[in-house]
């Protein structure tokens, strides 16, 4: 029996995540140790000098760990210095983003599987719209919204969603054609309608190919939402603390506000995760 089948999946794969974590911070910490000048007046101790400017070019590990931990519990959660009241900012706009991605990139799947006209009109243009900068629609966005006296969440949740309808709707594309031509022709053979089709047989084999596209789309919608608070001023959320940080070159603000960020994308993901997990369970239940 070989190591690879005496020790657990689950740990084989932490144990991955764990080395390849340890190689990037062994190099992060190189960098910063060559990046940053040491301090005039150097406070003893084991770690290097280096690592504790006030003002570095490249943060050292432990300094953007205290600043994110100082970030997230160093201030009440309603507190606009907390990251935490940034985070729930920003995961509101990504959530109402992720929401109206979900229902645009399922309904155009399904225009596009049904239809041979969408299919070679449509699908084209949809690929071609994430070819376009966000940072260059997010304004116009903002604009044509405000002037239709559409202000705060709705222009954000937009702009998520601009990002994060493409893999919803490439990934439906896929299971919604995932099931066979001799099932559909044996279902037109019990005189099943198109609707019933959809719902026997076309709907359930496109599940094991929605959630990979939901995860992809809820890291884009987080990513959209941060844009999405560049260009309408907003005084809350990651990206308006990114922005107030880099006017300031407040570099462990800016890599602490990073760190929540993903922190918040790979929550969020991981709640979709067991929501796929558990899925199957509940349908068997059933």
């Amino acid at each position: 029996m070989t190591f690879r089948h005496t020790v657990p999946g689950w740990l084989r794969q932490a144990a991955s995540i764990a080395v390849i974590l340890c190689i990037v911070l062994a190099i992060w910490s190189v960098a910063a140790t060559l990046a940053n000048p040491a301090p005039s007046d150097p406070e003893p101790g084991w770690l290097p000098a280096n690592w504790w400017n006030d003002r570095p070019i490249l943060p050292s590990p432990p300094q953007v760990a205290v600043a994110t931990w100082n970030g997230l519990f160093g201030y009440p959660v309603s507190s606009p210095r907390s990251l935490i009241f940034h985070a729930g900012v920003t995961l509101e706009a990504a959530l109402a983003g992720f929401a109206l991605a979900t229902i645009i990139g399922i309904a155009l799947a399904t225009a596009i599987v049904h239809s041979r006209l969408l299919d070679k009109g449509l699908l084209p243009w949809v690929i071609v719209s994430q070819s376009i900068p966000v940072l260059a629609t997010a304004p116009m966005i903002v604009v044509v919204l405000g002037n239709a006296g559409f202000t705060g969440l709705l222009p954000k949740a937009v702009i998520s969603a601009s990002l994060a309808f493409f893999p919803v709707t490439i990934g439906m594309c896929k299971g919604l054609r995932a099931a066979g031509s001799a099932q559909i022709e044996l279902l037109h053979t019990y005189n099943a309608s198109g609707s019933q089709i959809f719902r026997k047989l076309r709907w359930p084999a496109a599940i094991p190919y929605l959630f990979p596209a939901l995860k992809v789309a809820m890291a884009l919608a987080i990513t959209g939402a941060i844009v999405g608070e560049l260009p309408t001023g907003a005084q809350a959320g990651l990206g308006a603390r990114l922005l107030i940080a880099s006017y300031n070159g407040l570099m462990l603000l800016m890599w602490a506000t990073l760190v929540v960020a993903s922190l918040t994308a790979g929550l969020s993901v991981g709640v979709l995760t067991l929501i796929e997990r558990a899925l199957p369970r509940f349908r068997a239940s059933q």
